[in-house]
Protein backbone atom coordinates (compact mmCIF):
# COMPACT_ATOMS: atom_id res chain seq x y z
CA UNK A 1 0.00 0.00 0.00
CA UNK A 2 1.15 3.15 -0.92
CA UNK A 3 -1.27 5.70 0.00
CA UNK A 4 -0.51 9.02 0.99
CA UNK A 5 -1.46 10.11 4.37
CA UNK A 6 -1.53 13.50 6.11
CA UNK A 7 1.54 14.40 8.31
CA UNK A 8 1.41 15.08 12.10
CA UNK A 9 3.59 16.52 14.63
CA UNK A 10 4.55 12.87 15.41
CA UNK A 11 6.02 12.45 11.48
CA UNK A 12 8.76 15.54 12.29
CA UNK A 13 12.08 14.15 13.32
CA UNK A 14 11.36 11.64 9.95
CA UNK A 15 10.40 14.75 8.01
CA UNK A 16 13.62 16.26 9.05
CA UNK A 17 15.75 12.92 8.38
CA UNK A 18 14.35 12.84 4.67
CA UNK A 19 15.05 16.37 4.41
CA UNK A 20 18.67 15.31 5.06
CA UNK A 21 19.08 12.69 2.75
CA UNK A 22 17.45 15.39 -0.23
CA UNK A 23 19.85 17.98 0.95
CA UNK A 24 23.11 15.11 0.78
CA UNK A 25 21.73 14.12 -2.65
CA UNK A 26 21.77 17.65 -3.71
CA UNK A 27 25.09 18.82 -2.43
CA UNK A 28 27.09 15.72 -2.97
CA UNK A 29 27.98 15.77 0.74
CA UNK A 30 26.81 15.69 4.29
CA UNK A 31 26.72 19.21 6.27
CA UNK A 32 28.48 18.77 9.26
CA UNK A 33 26.45 20.96 10.53
CA UNK A 34 23.39 19.56 12.07
CA UNK A 35 22.12 22.73 13.96
CA UNK A 36 19.33 23.21 10.77
CA UNK A 37 17.62 19.98 12.56
CA UNK A 38 16.46 21.23 15.78
CA UNK A 39 15.16 24.24 14.04
CA UNK A 40 13.44 21.82 11.37
CA UNK A 41 11.65 19.69 13.87
CA UNK A 42 10.78 22.68 16.07
CA UNK A 43 8.61 24.52 13.44
CA UNK A 44 7.16 21.29 12.06
CA UNK A 45 6.22 20.62 15.31
CA UNK A 46 4.55 23.78 15.63
CA UNK A 47 3.06 23.81 12.52
CA UNK A 48 1.74 19.90 12.12
CA UNK A 49 0.22 20.04 15.13
CA UNK A 50 -2.92 21.76 14.36
CA UNK A 51 -4.03 22.04 10.54
CA UNK A 52 -1.98 25.15 9.78
CA UNK A 53 -3.74 26.89 6.60
CA UNK A 54 -0.19 27.85 5.04
CA UNK A 55 1.72 24.71 5.60
CA UNK A 56 1.05 21.16 4.93
CA UNK A 57 3.26 18.12 4.30
CA UNK A 58 2.07 14.61 2.87
CA UNK A 59 3.66 11.34 3.60
CA UNK A 60 4.14 7.82 3.02
CA UNK A 61 4.56 5.37 5.85
CA UNK A 62 7.08 2.56 5.01
CA UNK A 63 5.69 -0.81 3.74
CA UNK A 64 7.74 -2.96 5.85
CA UNK A 65 6.19 -1.53 8.51
CA UNK A 66 1.97 -1.56 7.81
CA UNK A 67 -0.19 -4.31 9.52
CA UNK A 68 -1.99 -6.04 7.88
CA UNK A 69 -5.16 -3.93 8.57
CA UNK A 70 -3.14 -1.15 6.12
CA UNK A 71 -2.44 0.96 9.75
CA UNK A 72 1.26 1.78 10.66
CA UNK A 73 2.82 -0.97 12.98
CA UNK A 74 5.32 1.43 14.13
CA UNK A 75 4.47 4.97 13.54
CA UNK A 76 7.18 7.61 12.82
CA UNK A 77 9.52 5.58 10.15
CA UNK A 78 8.83 7.43 6.29
CA UNK A 79 9.24 5.81 2.99
CA UNK A 80 8.46 9.04 1.13
CA UNK A 81 6.76 12.90 1.61
CA UNK A 82 6.37 16.22 0.16
CA UNK A 83 5.98 19.57 1.75
CA UNK A 84 3.85 22.69 0.87
CA UNK A 85 3.03 25.87 1.19
CA UNK A 86 1.30 28.99 0.23
CA UNK A 87 2.51 31.97 -0.36
CA UNK A 88 0.70 35.73 -0.76
CA UNK A 89 1.91 37.74 -3.39
CA UNK A 90 0.45 40.78 -5.16
CA UNK A 91 -2.72 39.94 -7.15
CA UNK A 92 -2.67 40.06 -10.66
CA UNK A 93 -4.72 39.12 -13.93
CA UNK A 94 -2.80 35.81 -14.37
CA UNK A 95 -3.80 35.03 -10.10
CA UNK A 96 -6.97 37.31 -9.21
CA UNK A 97 -6.32 35.88 -5.16
CA UNK A 98 -2.47 36.38 -5.67
CA UNK A 99 -2.11 32.19 -3.44
CA UNK A 100 0.77 30.23 -5.07
CA UNK A 101 1.08 26.90 -3.86
CA UNK A 102 5.18 26.22 -3.71
CA UNK A 103 6.27 22.44 -3.18
CA UNK A 104 9.65 21.35 -1.49
CA UNK A 105 11.11 18.43 0.60
CA UNK A 106 9.96 15.72 -2.21
CA UNK A 107 12.10 13.10 -0.99
CA UNK A 108 12.25 9.04 -0.91
CA UNK A 109 14.04 6.87 1.22
CA UNK A 110 16.60 5.42 -0.95
CA UNK A 111 15.64 2.18 0.27
CA UNK A 112 12.20 2.47 -1.31
CA UNK A 113 12.30 4.69 -4.38
CA UNK A 114 11.00 3.55 -7.65
CA UNK A 115 7.79 2.32 -6.26
CA UNK A 116 5.01 5.65 -6.76
CA UNK A 117 5.81 6.87 -3.18
CA UNK A 118 6.57 10.37 -4.61
CA UNK A 119 3.95 10.65 -6.90
CA UNK A 120 1.55 9.58 -4.14
CA UNK A 121 2.86 12.19 -2.22
CA UNK A 122 2.39 14.82 -4.73
CA UNK A 123 -0.69 14.12 -5.84
CA UNK A 124 -1.86 14.00 -2.02
CA UNK A 125 -0.31 17.82 -1.98
CA UNK A 126 -1.98 18.53 -5.77
CA UNK A 127 -5.38 17.39 -4.47
CA UNK A 128 -4.77 19.77 -1.37
CA UNK A 129 -4.18 22.80 -3.74
CA UNK A 130 -7.24 22.12 -5.82
CA UNK A 131 -9.50 22.32 -2.74
CA UNK A 132 -8.00 24.97 -1.44
CA UNK A 133 -8.80 27.10 -4.65
CA UNK A 134 -4.97 27.48 -5.07
CA UNK A 135 -4.29 27.32 -9.23
CA UNK A 136 -0.69 28.49 -9.42
CA UNK A 137 1.92 26.00 -8.17
CA UNK A 138 5.92 26.01 -8.38
CA UNK A 139 8.59 24.05 -7.43
CA UNK A 140 12.18 23.58 -8.29
CA UNK A 141 13.20 20.29 -9.31
CA UNK A 142 16.13 18.51 -9.64
CA UNK A 143 16.99 16.64 -13.29
CA UNK A 144 16.17 13.46 -11.30
CA UNK A 145 12.57 13.98 -10.01
CA UNK A 146 12.07 15.88 -13.29
CA UNK A 147 10.08 13.41 -15.29
CA UNK A 148 7.75 12.92 -12.23
CA UNK A 149 6.55 17.01 -12.01
CA UNK A 150 6.44 17.16 -15.62
CA UNK A 151 3.80 13.82 -15.86
CA UNK A 152 1.84 15.85 -13.13
CA UNK A 153 1.56 18.80 -15.42
CA UNK A 154 4.50 21.02 -14.16
CA UNK A 155 6.49 22.95 -17.05
CA UNK A 156 9.52 25.09 -16.94
CA UNK A 157 8.15 28.22 -16.34
CA UNK A 158 9.79 31.52 -18.25
CA UNK A 159 11.43 33.06 -15.15
CA UNK A 160 14.60 31.92 -14.62
CA UNK A 161 15.39 32.17 -10.58
CA UNK A 162 17.40 34.29 -8.67
CA UNK A 163 18.32 34.39 -5.48
CA UNK A 164 20.72 37.08 -2.78
CA UNK A 165 21.89 36.02 0.53
CA UNK A 166 21.80 38.89 2.77
CA UNK A 167 24.61 39.41 5.21
CA UNK A 168 23.33 39.67 9.13
CA UNK A 169 24.72 43.72 9.77
CA UNK A 170 27.75 43.91 11.06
Amino acid sequence: MNEARRATAADAVELVRLRGVLMTQLAGHRSADGSWKESAEAMLRERLAEPDPTLVAFVVDRPDLVDRAGQPDRAGLLAACAVGTVEYRLPGPGNPSGEVGYVFNVVTDPAHRRRGYSRSCMAALLDWYRDRGIRTIDLRASSEGEPLYRSLGFALSRDPAMRLRLQPPE
